[in-house]
């Protein structure tokens, strides 16, 4: 028994000194783990000078995942694994996020955004029996079935940007001139994720957060860019104006603990809307598919 002990002490201690040493690997290595339970592979194709990276698994009608701003395709892998056991599932890393590089001068504007996703669906080769947009994806992804119908056949808005709410913590700093996403030290991030993003934020190892962080501090000018276009900027409600042109089913996913985009926007969606249906988690912040993807899963499904 202490031959056992003392060998599993040892492997603990390598395991927490390859997590310091070799941070960037682990996270990389656990996206696979996530990739090989959802059974998922990363594909990547050009589509209108853009290079489009995604995650694919399953096979079935298509529901197409869109993230929000600061985030990848990986957001989605906790809900791949339900949705692909009858779907094809296709979550996107949006031109100049994750693994995509914004080319310079180029703008990605929520509208600018929303023609690349359009000209990305008119590439795949069946329509969309679903498309669910997070955050600022929800926003680029409305603007776009305003635009082109014919490209989705049913929209989803979780804790969708692009409507004016009741002003909130996060609302007012950004009103003030500030960016509360603009964390690029790893206490601040860390902070971040516990005021602001999670209800119940999960545990990220220190030296893992701190890869997280220098990633996104690459792209500090592209997201500075992007946040002034999506939330200051004359496209920012610009969805809002378009909602009445938006005629396919749509569901609205929010948490009742959202502290980024207030629940009380999912009210101002179903004004505008023709044909909507909300639900309202319990129990979750601004990442419904991390925090909760059973009931996420199960109300995308639900919606088709």
């Amino acid at each position: 028994m202490k031959k056992l002990l003392l060998t599993l002490a040892l492997l603990a201690a390598l395991a927490t000194a390859f997590v310091w040493l070799f941070p960037a690997q682990v996270l990389k290595a656990e996206f696979a783990r996530q990739r090989w339970l959802a059974g998922a592979t990363v594909n990547s194709q050009e589509i209108g000078g853009e290079r489009w990276y995604t995650l694919e698994a399953g096979q079935g009608p298509l529901i197409v995942l869109v993230h929000g701003y600061t985030g990848s395709k990986e957001n989605w892998l906790p809900v791949m694994r339900q949705l692909a056991e009858t779907h094809r599932v296709v979550a996107v890393d949006l031109p100049g996020w994750g693994e995509s590089a914004p080319q310079p001068g180029a703008d990605y504007g929520p509208l600018a955004q929303s023609r690349r996703l359009a000209a990305f669906l008119q590439a795949q080769p069946q329509p969309a029996a679903l498309l669910v947009g997070h955050s600022m994806g929800g926003m680029i992804s409305g603007l776009m079935a305003a635009e082109h119908p014919e490209l989705v056949q049913r929209l989803v808005f979780m804790s969708s940007a692009g409507v004016k709410f009741n002003e909130n913590d996060f609302a007012r700093l950004v009103l003030k001139g500030g960016n509360p996403f603009a964390v690029y030290e790893t206490e601040s991030f860390q902070t971040f994720l516990r005021t602001y993003v999670f209800a119940d934020a999960p545990y990220v190892p220190t030296p893992i957060a701190s890869a997280i962080v220098a990633q996104r501090a690459a792209k500090r000018d592209f997201e500075k860019t992007v946040f002034t276009q999506m939330r200051l900027g004359p496209e920012a409600f610009l969805l809002q104006q378009r909602l009445p042109l938006i005629k396919q089913p749509t569901l609205l996913l929010w948490c009742d603990g959202d502290k980024i985009i207030d629940p009380s926007a999912a009210a101002v969606f179903a004004e505008g809307l023709a044909h909507s249906t909300t639900v309202m988690l319990k129990g979750c912040g601004h990442m419904p598919m991390m925090e909760q993807p059973a009931q996420v899963a199960a109300a995308l499904l639900e919606a088709l």
